[in-house]
């Protein structure tokens, strides 16, 4: 049978900094059932966290049992080194305006006091474009709590590393989703850096409150999250998380179509709401049913 842990407690243990080893959770599976046989599974993940988590429930280890493939986002995740270079590469620029100068005057200090915190300066992004400018200021604003979350704690690095020789399928890889934000315009890029910079004090304690409804499964605050920041924008919410939902759709029906029996892991958010994966493959005709 499932696990169950109250929310609200699993909630109060993370705001409360209490970190046992590990946490129990109970995050949100899918089963998906065609109408010829089709058999599949979707799990929403976290790609990082601050410590280890307990997330192998029973209904998780038999849908990774009757599964053929893992189904993931970027599949070198646990290529630390790989991954890097590729964002170096796709992030270098021609000579670029200043940081703050992409900014409106009101964020100019906060971009000063997290740059500062990290011990950097705007020279350091001189050659970077906007968008992986942006996504490294994120990645320091996540880290600059004292409990800060860890890509080697993550779900997707987790599945890839007992999934052995199986095979593995990746929905992206990391070139193609860093490419999303690449071929954003600048003025899509700016925006981005913007909410990057107006968020950054709470980005930690965001953090906290994402892991927190992931642990005990709840949709409806991620749901919500799909709403706030940079995805209350409509440009960047169809770039960043509509259309790639809708493409990963037509992937996994795909190989529903084949015969496999795929176990789809990605961001629980992708599992949101009415433009989540659950969703729009409900829409297709299959029958999508959360088991977990």
């Amino acid at each position: 049978m499932p696990r169950r842990f109250g929310c609200a407690a699993l909630v109060a243990l993370a705001l409360a900094g209490c970190q046992p080893a590990p946490l129990p959770a109970d995050p949100a599976l899918w089963r998906i059932d065609g109408p010829h046989g089709e058999r599949g599974w979707l799990f929403g993940t976290i790609h990082t966290l601050p410590g280890p988590v307990d997330w192998r429930t029973s209904q998780v280890a038999a849908a990774l049992r009757g599964s053929d493939r893992l189904v993931v986002e970027i599949a070198t995740l646990d290529d630390a080194t790989a991954d890097a270079l590729v964002f170096q590469r796709m992030a270098q620029a021609p000579a670029q305006p200043p940081l703050s100068a992409k900014l409106p005057p009101a964020l100019r200090p906060a971009l000063a006091r997290l740059l500062a915190g990290d011990e950097l300066d705007e020279a350091a992004f001189a050659h970077v474009a906007t968008w992986a400018a942006a996504l490294r200021l994120a990645q320091i604003a996540e880290n600059s709590g004292t409990d800060r979350a860890d890509a080697s704690w993550g779900i997707d690095q987790a599945l890839l590393a007992g999934r052995g020789d199986e095979p593995v399928i990746e929905l992206e890889g990391m070139e193609r989703q860093l490419g999303v934000f690449a071929r954003l315009p600048e003025a899509g890029q700016r925006r981005l850096l913007a909410d990057v910079i107006a968020g950054a004090r709470g980005a930690v304690a965001d953090s906290r409150r994402l892991a927190a409804a992931w642990r005990c499964g709840d949709m409806t605050t991620i749901a919500a999250e799909t709403r706030r920041g940079m995805l209350a924008d409509p440009a960047l919410r169809e770039a960043l998380y509509t259309a790639r939902n809708r493409d990963w759709t037509q992937r996994i029906a795909t190989l529903l179509t084949r015969g496999l029996r795929p176990f789809v892991a990605t961001g629980a958010a992708h599992m949101a709401g009415d433009d989540g994966l659950p969703a729009l493959l409900a829409a297709r005709g299959y029958r999508v049913t959360r088991i977990e």
